[in-house]
């Protein structure tokens, strides 16, 4: 089969379309035949390998432990392993998985889902790790309720338009955060109110915001909690920005070592995929609540030109392999 491989670590110069051997399903595994994966921030950092922090949390210290890279699968069910009692051959299913970028993958039965039936596989195959995210972000770490008011940052982005959609969902009062070029879109999506970032700091008027998910990764805490409410809560979404080691994950760390001497909950977040919360981003996708925005798409061989599309910043939505 083919499949994106890399040996090493480094740039989109260390991918390589090759012909690996097709997998086995473990006993609680699915074979999965890809017909789409996801590209999110998470696959640059597994690429590069950066911040160190990732290796010594058992993706590989010196090089990639799994070599086929991309984690979003959406596809139909192939083969299932023995203890495999809900899927069965033939089914269509998007969840999470280690090695998307391929024409089969394995899956383990509790990391994905029955794909929504009104979506195609290119849409499902952009919800699982972003819209998790943000349902996590949201309905967990940030307990939004009714009535609040909630500012999402990086709103055009793969988690940020899921957020945005979700808060919405959840009856906040939402405002997001984006350039110039995205405003549109964040408004047709939802968004109460929009800031561009490149004209307006959302932290300098009188307005403060019941909770904040910063998806963005470079606001200094002094300048996000000056836009909280004094009882409010920021969560700051993945590890962009920040030094080799520890990336944006530092500034969740100083969120964290914070929070317990202010009166506003500070906290980061690191969620944790798994099928019911497929199910329930599901639920909402098939009422009409949540739509998945792609912004493009490239077949498997153009894997590098779209992890560079991803990192120049300009993406608004998700962006997906075809396979």
């Amino acid at each position: 089969m083919r499949a994106i491989v890399q040996d090493t670590y480094g740039s989109v110069d260390v991918l390589e379309l090759r012909d690996i051997d097709r997998p086995v399903a473990g006993d609680d595994e699915l074979l999965i035949q890809v017909h789409a994966a996801g590209v999110d921030p998470g696959v640059c950092h597994l690429m590069t390998g950066l911040p160190y922090l990732l290796r010594a949390m058992g993706y590989g210290l010196r090089t990639p432990r799994v070599a086929v890279r991309g984690r979003d699968v959406a596809g139909r069910v192939e083969a299932v392993g023995k203890n495999v009692t809900s899927f069965r051959r033939g089914d269509e299913v998007y969840g999470t998985c280690e090695g998307s970028f391929a024409e089969y993958v394995c899956a383990r039965e509790d990391r994905v889902a029955l794909k929504p039936s009104n979506l195609t596989f290119d849409q499902a195959a952009a919800v699982p790790i972003s819209g998790v995210t943000a349902l996590h972000g949201l309905r967990d770490s940030g307990k939004v309720k009714p009535g609040q008011k909630a500012l999402i940052i990086g709103a055009a982005g793969g988690v940020g338009t899921f957020a945005v959609q979700l808060a919405k969902a959840f009856a906040a009062e939402v405002t997001g955060v984006c350039s110039t070029t995205k405003t549109d879109l964040v408004r047709s999506i939802g968004a109460d109110d929009v800031i561009d970032y490149t004209r307006e700091d959302f932290a300098a008027g009188s307005r403060r915001y019941d909770l904040i998910l910063d998806t963005a990764g470079k606001r200094p805490l002094s300048q996000l909690r000056r836009g909280m409410a004094p009882r409010g809560t920021l969560v700051i979404v993945g590890g962009e920005g920040g030094g080799q080691w520890l990336g944006g994950f530092d500034r969740s760390l100083r969120a964290l070592a914070l929070s317990p001497f202010v009166g506003q909950k500070l906290r980061g977040l690191v969620p944790a995929e798994g099928s019911a919360d497929l199910r329930v981003l599901g639920d909402f996708i098939e009422a009409g609540t949540l739509t998945p925005i792609i912004d493009r798409t490239y077949p498997l061989d153009e894997v590098p030109k779209a992890i560079r599309y991803l990192e120049e910043g300009h993406a608004r939505g998700k962006i997906v392999i075809t396979v």
